[in-house]
């Protein structure tokens, strides 16, 4: 008995270090949102490599909090990783795909003997700038709205639509949540601006930009939010897999301080760091975002719940439980966790030494601007 308490423990605790990680995931497309508003906001070319520098030093954090998702996800619910990053294969793949033209713009984008000259990376840029935080909301949505994958007796998964993911984006739910991220990471393009460049003629142009862009952030959040409480969502009864009605708005009533309250506190930051529109905002917005997805997060799996509906066949459906790697595997993997603090801090100790305002003279004097 205390050994089964024990793996469930652990798995709870891996499971809520996805949920942290994916929070995280989230918080770093302040890049990709800054990108797709660069041709909005520069007036001028020099204004437009100015922005360019300023995301373009962040961008690798992005890639390698991805990249950190994916390995735990790996190495603790490796079922998991089979069937969502072997079934939902084309969804994956472009935002792998995504995420490399972003990598080869800002290699590319100013070299010279660019023979696709730097406005074919710009637009690359653009794209990953829209494409990256879509599709990751489109797949986490489905951690709600379900996958095509059938799982069966020895564990062995397979899809069951030949479209590998792309049909994801027929289900509305799934879009509103894409759409919901990408201007999340507007939002936060935008506060980071704010709270990295001094050109004053960018600062007026982001705050104006800001004001409507923060107002449709919260309106589509809100809706994402309200269709999440009121649909109904798989949960467990015993070992059997059913339809609950309001499935995770009991989930959230139920674990209030784990749940409940980093949502509501998330949300409430995210929100006054969008309309007080400061210096300092960035750090309420990208503190709110964590929080947020923290919460949505862990709520699909929480005690052992269904995390990952099938649609194709409910009692395929994953949960933390049928999914995990084994009790061996999660107490090894927990003893490596306790290092996460070092790497977080060094990662901060890093950003704070490069947090430094970035001028139109720092770039000219750069020979590795981008």
């Amino acid at each position: 008995m205390f050994e089964t308490w024990e793996l469930l423990w652990l798995q709870n605790y891996w499971w809520g270090i996805v949920s942290l990680l994916g929070g995280f995931l989230a918080m770093m497309l302040f890049v990709q949102g800054g990108q797709a508003l660069i041709p909005a906001l520069a007036k001028n070319e020099a204004d437009k490599t100015l922005l360019y520098n300023v995301f373009g030093r962040k961008w690798e954090l992005g890639f390698t909090t991805l990249v950190l998702f994916g390995g735990a996800i790996f190495a603790a619910f490796p079922l998991f990783y089979a069937v969502s990053f072997g079934g939902a294969y084309f969804a994956w793949m472009i935002l792998l795909f995504a995420y490399i033209i972003q990598a080869v713009s800002y290699e590319y984008r100013t070299k010279k003997g660019n023979i696709y000259g730097s406005r074919t990376y710009e637009l690359f840029l653009s794209i990953n700038g829209f494409l990256s935080p879509f599709l990751i909301g489109v797949i986490i949505s489905t951690l709600f709205s379900g996958g095509a994958f059938i799982v069966d007796d020895a564990n062995l998964s397979h899809w069951t639509i030949a479209t590998r993911g792309l049909e994801a984006l027929s289900v509305p739910f799934n879009v509103l949540g894409g759409v919901s991220v990408v201007l999340v990471s507007r939002v936060l393009g935008m506060l980071f601006i704010l709270n990295s460049v001094r050109e004053k003629n960018l600062l007026e142009s982001t705050l104006k930009k800001l004001r409507i862009e923060i107002i449709l952030a919260i309106a589509f959040l809100a809706s994402f939010a309200l269709w999440i409480f009121v649909v109904p969502g798989a949960a467990i009864n015993d070992t059997t897999i059913i339809i609950e009605s309001n499935r995770y708005w009991h989930t959230f009533l139920d674990h209030p301080i784990v749940l409940l309250m980093p949502f509501v506190i998330g949300l409430g930051l995210f929100i006054l760091g969008g309309f007080k529109g400061k210096k300092s905002s960035f750090w309420c917005g990208i503190a709110g975002t964590v929080l947020m997805v923290f919460a949505l997060l862990m709520a699909t799996g929480i005690n052992g719940a269904p995390f990952y509906p099938s649609y194709a066949d409910l009692q395929s459906s994953l949960t933390i439980t049928n999914s995990s790697g084994s009790r061996y595997t999660l107490v090894v993997m927990s003893y490596v966790s306790l290092f996460v603090p070092v790497v977080l801090a060094y990662i901060a100790y890093v950003w704070r030494s490069m947090a430094k305002p970035i001028t139109h003279e720092e770039i000219k004097k750069d020979p590795f601007s981008y």
